[in-house]
């Protein structure tokens, strides 16, 4: 059984930063891909940022130039860096793996933590 654990969230001022952070229960190398992934209330959830197993990344771009995701192997972690935080980054963010069984992917979510940006 996949369990994803996120941290980090929280009630930040515009312009603030936070660090989330998501501990997968099991080695990062069983995902062709780890993912942050977000919903803001009445709206679809969306791609934040992903990395590959080789260590390619993409972004919203919303987010490209504030956000960075980075893992830990190590320590089965996946982190995203939020900076210059803005009131419409508000949501609920979300950890996702990817794994793949032949033809067919599996996607495994968190439980989400609250990403609140308001004065």
């Amino acid at each position: 059984q996949v369990q994803f654990v996120e941290s980090g969230g929280g009630l930040v001022q515009p312009g603030g930063s936070l660090r989330l952070s998501c501990a997968a229960s099991t080695s990062l190398f069983k995902f062709i891909a780890m993912g942050w992934y977000r919903q803001a209330p009445g709206k679809q959830r969306e791609l934040v940022a992903r990395i590959s197993s080789g260590g390619t990344t993409n972004y919203g771009d919303s987010v490209k130039g504030r956000f960075t995701i980075s893992t830990d192997n190590a320590k089965s972690t996946v982190d995203l860096q939020m900076n210059s935080l803005k009131p419409e980054d508000t949501g609920v963010y979300y950890c996702n793996g990817r794994h793949i069984v032949g033809v067919s992917s599996y996607d495994y979510w968190g439980q989400g933590t609250q990403v609140t940006v308001s004065s």
